[in-house]
């Protein structure tokens, strides 16, 4: 049974001082079902989640009591790809013929701060400093720079992409385009990343409509195919988030199995990829998630990069609607973001940021904290 996604719905990004989290969510979800055509009460079942702005399920007090089935889902800055691919297999288990996924968040201004005993670490991994997300993806791009020969230049080539893309994008946060030299010279935060090389706590919701593919047509005549969605976890020897130790050899992150897995799945590999989102939490993730997700070989990065193969038009358009960089990341939203602006593309439907031609195939990837990547593959 193939599953089919028939409505999306975004909240913008950044922040709304006038709307809760739960509200931008509630938005997010009135407006999937509208571009499905359908109501609330079709709805069969919902998968969400938020990590500071409520439990997900408390949208039925703002979409309507009808008792259908709500699963809260929390998987860090993966918490969207959780919720989608817990939505696909409850379709494609046969339970269900249709229902809902969203994510949402409102974070308070300022970066993430997590305490350590809630990720089962001592108050000395926070007392180091590598509880901070900032300095623990500086090292980990620091390391990846010094095995694979990548420079400076590429992490501001990937900085100056994201804003101009936003820039294309009316729904992005940051819609002024950045120069290569304010990149370069704007102030270093954690060796090499500098401010404009990271994303932002903000807000925002994103929605979608699954349902069977076999009824897909009786309302839409564009529907698309979830043809692959994979969530795995880490693996002993991964370089992951609040790491206390690292083992003496590297293993695959979970963005290699969880990739591979959606490829397997799909019947698709990484050559038959028109667009494509990876999270770019900052500029090194995205470089690192271009060779782990299979588009590239580790070190080809800064090569592709100068050449432009991951601007809009370039072969392998990446982050088209700029990315967490230019978006922020409300951490429930995030994943179902990055499924909504590949949607857009297939249908045509991204105005200026659209990419060339008629892609056909969509590719989305996210990553969060301790170590969960999940993968998504969406077909015309």
């Amino acid at each position: 049974m193939e599953v089919a996604i028939i409505g999306m719905g975004l909240h913008r990004f950044g922040r709304t001082e006038s709307l809760s989290g739960l509200q931008q969510g509630a938005v997010a979800v009135r407006e999937a079902l509208a571009d499905a055509g359908l109501t609330w009460e079709q709805m069969q079942f919902a998968y969400g989640g938020s990590q500071d702005a409520g439990n997900a399920d408390s949208l039925v007090n703002e979409l309507g009591l009808t008792g259908l089935q709500f699963t809260n889902v929390w998987n860090g800055c993966a918490t969207g790809g959780s919720s989608l691919h817990a939505a696909y297999t409850a379709i494609k288990s046969g339970e269900y013929d249709m229902g809902v996924v969203v994510g949402f968040d409102k974070h308070p201004r300022g970066a993430f701060n997590p305490r350590p005993r809630d990720w089962g670490l001592g108050d000395w991994y926070g007392e180091t400093g590598l509880m901070l997300t900032t300095q623990f993806f500086a090292m980990k791009i620091q390391r990846y720079m010094h095995d694979h020969g990548i420079t400076e230049d590429a992490l501001v080539r990937v900085a100056e992409k994201a804003f101009q893309n936003g820039s294309l994008n009316p729904l992005a946060w940051r819609t002024r385009a950045l120069s290569y030299e304010e990149i370069a010279t704007s102030p270093m935060v954690s060796n090499p990343l500098r401010k404009y090389m990271f994303c932002n706590p903000g807000e925002g919701g994103a929605a979608l409509i699954l349902c069977n593919a076999d009824k897909a047509r009786q309302f839409t005549r564009k529907p698309l195919f979830l043809k692959a969605a994979a969530v795995r976890t880490r693996h002993y020897g991964s370089f992951e988030v609040f790491s206390p130790s690292q083992a003496m050899e590297v293993a695959d992150a979970p963005t290699v199995t969880a990739s591979r897995a959606a490829f397997e799945l799909s019947g698709l590999g990484p050559e038959d990829v028109d667009v494509l989102q990876l999270q770019d939490t900052d500029s090194g993730t995205e470089i690192i998630h271009m060779a782990e997700n299979g588009f590239c070989e580790h070190g080809e990065q800064e090569k592709l990069l100068r050449e432009g193969v991951t601007r809009i038009d370039g072969r392998l358009p990446i982050n088209t609607d700029g990315g967490c960089l230019a978006n922020g990341e409300p951490v429930g939203a995030s994943g179902l973001r990055q499924v909504y602006e590949v949607c857009l593309q297939l249908r045509g439907e991204a105005g200026s940021h659209q990419v060339p031609g008629k892609p056909a195939v969509g590719y989305t990837h996210v990553y969060g904290a301790p170590g969960v990547s999940g993968v998504n593959i969406v077909t015309t």
